[in-house]
């Protein structure tokens, strides 16, 4: 299946690159690509402030930044995910207290993020795991509830929809998107932080340009860094969102194929499609035996692997050492991540992932599910 690498770039890309070459300025302080980006995209999901930022794990640390944490101060998220949704809470001293999920499709279980809300506590920060959306409005209450941000990572969840309707990103206070290589869209790496209210985008649009007050001359207002997006990422960012509508429609259609060819087999959980963004096509084998499944799937050529992570990030080895110098600080010496038994179960056990991309056919579904079938545990 090596000829579905699931990448949509081509001339539009490169003449879009050309046109920022010959424009001579390829810094977006002052081009016009990464604000026509912003604007695009801000009218893409129906928010008021997109700002883009040099990878997805800077527009988490946007989010962190917006969110206002003081040293100490706890954010709650989940342990399936990639580190760049953690190590942001890190960067701005804050300390990640990890939440259990949901079994089914590895997202946070609202309940078990209740549980964990304590003084300190001063943000949600849910994933939309593999395109899927999180419970986001039972986080959201919870958020409300408790005087909390809510921030959704959705680098793997571009075009999700909610149960009501909205798109992934837009019922938080802040969503984050990923333009990193193997997202839906790409220009290599980048991110956008999308948000309606207006102090947030402020806070982050200062932070991601050295709290720089471009209005009040050589002015730095605040603490921050250099997270710009360039106009060469910018421009092959907005060739990309053009195509996003077919990239999604695409995903869809093949995986709710091979939903209804899997339907039936045994010991198999199937992911619910409902607002689904197929970034990967998980499925659950509450057996335990993900792991033989993925072996007989690699063995054919399908990628496909068992549990995502190498171990849940709550049991990630950073941290057992120092995080800034020979300091365990923010976390204190006494810091041990919580248990997360389901998660630690679904990357040890019952965790299986399918790579997926718009290029797949009916032929790449009709393998998988023949090969699927012929498992014999």
């Amino acid at each position: 299946m090596a000829e579905a690498d699931g990448r949509t770039l081509g001339a539009e890309e490169v003449d879009a690159l050309a046109r920022v070459i010959r424009s001579g300025m390829l810094n977006s302080v002052w081009g016009t690509e990464a604000r026509a980006l912003e604007s695009e995209i801000a009218a893409s999901y129906g928010v008021r402030h997109a700002i883009s930022c040099s990878s997805g794990t800077a527009a988490l640390h946007l989010s962190v930044v917006a969110a206002a944490p003081d040293p100490g101060d706890e954010i709650i998220t989940t342990p399936i995910t990639d580190f760049g949704t953690v190590a942001p809470i890190l960067a701005q001293n804050a300390v990640p207290v990890f939440a259990d999920v949901d079994p089914c499709d590895g997202n946070l279980d609202p309940g078990a993020v209740a549980a964990l809300i304590g003084p300190r506590t001063r943000a949600i920060m849910a994933v939309h795991l593999f395109g899927a959306p999180a419970r986001i409005g039972e986080l959201r209450a919870l958020a409300d509830e408790h005087g909390l941000r809510l921030i959704e990572d959705c680098a793997q969840a571009w075009l999700t929809e909610l149960p009501d309707g909205r798109l992934a990103g837009t019922a938080g206070d802040v969503g984050t998107l990923s333009l990193q290589q193997w997202k839906h869209i790409t220009c290599g790496d980048g991110g956008i932080a999308i948000t309606d209210d207006d102090e947030l985008a402020r806070r982050m649009r200062l932070f991601a340009d050295k709290g720089w007050d471009r209005a009040a001359g050589r002015s730095h207002a605040a603490f921050g860094l250099n997270y710009r997006m360039t106009e060469l990422q910018a421009a092959v960012a907005r060739a990309q969102l053009a195509k996003l509508p077919g990239v999604v429609a695409a995903r869809r259609r093949t995986a709710g194929e091979l939903l209804a060819a899997l339907r039936g087999l045994p010991g198999l959980v199937l992911p619910r499609p409902e607002g689904h963004a197929w970034w990967l096509f998980p499925i659950v084998c509450p057996a335990g035996d993900a792991p033989e499944r993925a072996a007989h799937l690699a063995a054919a050529g399908i990628p496909a692997r068992a549990g995502y992570l190498a171990e849940p990030l709550n049991h990630a080895p950073v941290w057992q050492g120092p995080v800034y110098g020979t300091s365990r600080y923010p976390l204190g010496d006494g810091y041990v991540p919580a248990a997360c038994p389901r998660a630690e179960r679904m990357v040890a056990e019952t965790l299986l992932v399918i790579d997926w991309n718009e290029h797949y056919t009916g032929a790449h579904v009709e393998l998988i599910a023949k090969t699927m079938a012929r498992f014999r545990p």
